[in-house]
Formats: C-alpha cells, sequence, structure tokens
C-alpha cells in the first residue's frame, strides 16, 4: 500500500496547545525506569499522557509503574507484551494505536529528561517534519552513583560525567537557530537516535509504524526515516534543546545488524513508503 501526502499542506503548525503521548521504551531495567518517570513528573509542560511500552519485562517492572503511578501528575498506560526475543517495533506500534493525542514523543527508560524536555519538542515541532534530539552519554562511574539517590535536582544531572558535553546545555535562542531542517540525504536517514525523536501520529500511521520485520538490535529507526522521508515528511535536528542524560548501560548484541542494514539498504532502493507488518495489524477503535 503507497499513501501519497504530496497533497498536504505543510503550514507551519506546532503541537504545543494540541496535546502528545510520551511513549517509553522499556524491559527490565526498573531502576533506570524509576529515575525516567522522576524527571518526567518535573516537566515544565507535561506530557498528556505516558504510554509505558514494556517488551515483556518480569514483575519488577510492573510492580515499580503501580506504585510509583498512583499519584502521577498525567495518566500512565502500561502496555506490555510476552517475552518473545527482542520485538521492540511491535511494542512500539502498540504505544502509537493507543495513543491518544496527535504529537508522539518516544524515549528510552535510560533516558533521564531535563525539566523542559517535552517543552523543547513541542516548540520545534512543525507539520512536515519529524524531530530527533542528541544526549548526553552519562558514563558507567556516574551512572551507578546516580541509580542509588533517591531523588536528584537539575544540578546533579549537569554534574554528571561522561561524553558529549556539548548535549548537556539548554539555550532556547540557539535551540531554533540550530533546528537545521534536513533533506533526503542518506546520511541524514541512517543517522537518526529512536531514543529522543519525535513525530505527528497521522505521519506514522501514513507510513504504517515501525516494521516489525526489524525485530532484534538496529536500523528500525533508520527504516521508519526512510518512510517518512519517501512520503515527503523532513528531519529537523535538535541541538541546544530537549535536553535528555543517557545512562550507561551494556550494549546489546548486534548479531542482527548486518541483516537489518541489508534490509534498510533494499528499503531505500525500493522507496519505500509502506510497513508490510506494522502499525495497522494493532489500531484500535
Amino acid at each position: 500500500m503507497i499513501v501519497n501526502l504530496a497533497h498536504r499542506n505543510h503550514f507551519c503548525e506546532c503541537a504545543m496547545n494540541k496535546g502528545c503521548s510520551l511513549i517509553i521504551t522499556t524491559y527490565n531495567w526498573p531502576a533506570a525506569l524509576k529515575k525516567c518517570l522522576q524527571s518526567v513528573r518535573w516537566q515544565s509542560r507535561l506530557p498528556d499522557e505516558v504510554i509505558i511500552a514494556d517488551d515483556g519485562s518480569n514483575s519488577d517492572t510492573a510492580d515499580l509503574i503501580a506504585t510509583m503511578t498512583k499519584e502521577f501528575p498525567v495518566p500512565v498506560i502500561h502496555l506490555t507484551q510476552e517475552k518473545k526475543g527482542r520485538r521492540k517495533t511491535r511494542i512500539d506500534n502498540i504505544a502509537i494505536a493507543n495513543a491518544k493525542y496527535p504529537y508522539v514523543i518516544f524515549i528510552d527508560h535510560d533516558m533521564v529528561l531535563h525539566p523542559d524536555f517535552i517543552k523543547d519538542h513541542l516548540a520545534l515541532s512543525e507539520k512536515g517534519y519529524f524531530l530527533n534530539g542528541s544526549r548526553f552519554l552519562v558514563d558507567e562511574t556516574a551512572t551507578q552513583g546516580f541509580l542509588k539517590q533517591e531523588t536528584f535536582s537539575l544540578t546533579d544531572l549537569k554534574n554528571l560525567t561522561g561524553k558529549n558535553g556539548m548535549n548537556k546545555l539548554r539555550m532556547p535562542f540557539l535551540m531554533r537557530f540550530m533546528a537545521r531542517k534536513y533533506r533526503t540525504k542518506d546520511k541524514d536517514i541512517i543517522e537518526v537516535r529512536g531514543c529522543n525523536m519525535s513525530f505527528w501520529r497521522e505521519d506514522l500511521v501514513a507510513v504504517n509504524g515501525y516494521d516489525e520485520a526489524y525485530g532484534e538490535w538496529g536500523r528500525e529507526d533508520s527504516n521508519i526515516a526512510i518512510r517518512l522521508f519517501n512520503t515527503g515528511i523532513k528531519k529537523k535536528s535538535i541541538k541546544f534543546g530537549g535536553v535528555a542524560f543517557h545512562l550507561h548501560h551494556n550494549f546489546a548484541s548486534r548479531e542482527d545488524d548486518a541483516r537489518n542494514m541489508k534490509m534498510l539498504q533494499e528499503s531505500m532502493q525500493r522507496k519505500d513508503r509502506w510497513a508490510v507488518v506494522g502499525l495497522d495489524q494493532h489500531m484500535v477503535g
């Protein structure tokens, strides 16, 4: 199925007052998820709902979510699935299908958010574009110490040590100035970070969401970016805003990367717009 979006009027329209769903992907790391959720609570502009997309975690994660969300300032929906290998694309599609708001922001459970993270994504949102942010990489020692803290402040986050120090900085004027708009360069498509991205939900529906053929690690975010590009949706990069602190963890297995890269290159050559096995099978209502 091919969806032609060329007829859309891509006028400048942001999502600040339209409502957003924050989707947090998680699997079996409740200590990190706790910090992530704590940072969601302190947002200067709260998401209108939080959807936790759980790829089959054990009961510790469910218990944490139940405890932390009893008095959460916005609705929290915990979606989970049976564990059958890594099926992140499937649970993300289920989350998109259940999202109630026109704008969706994706993060991973090991991302701790600056208080203006949601505000920045919404301020830079624009019809005809998706957003891709960066992150400060917290080192292993700092991560271990941070996870032991019961509470934390913005100063605590700024004092964390790690890599990509410029990504700690939030400077609203420069954020708007540096929000580069990319076209269809292959490098720009491939270099996206799924742990800090946001989209208009209707654009994800139009390309049938994530391609569930990308089951194990790698390239699923690049694939959806390719299909969005092929329907006329471009990428904007967030710098000096949308600040997030990425907690250290061991790398996932890369054994399927060669297969997934081959699939990605074939998708680019075909100029795919639609995921054959994707979002439509999970749509509700």
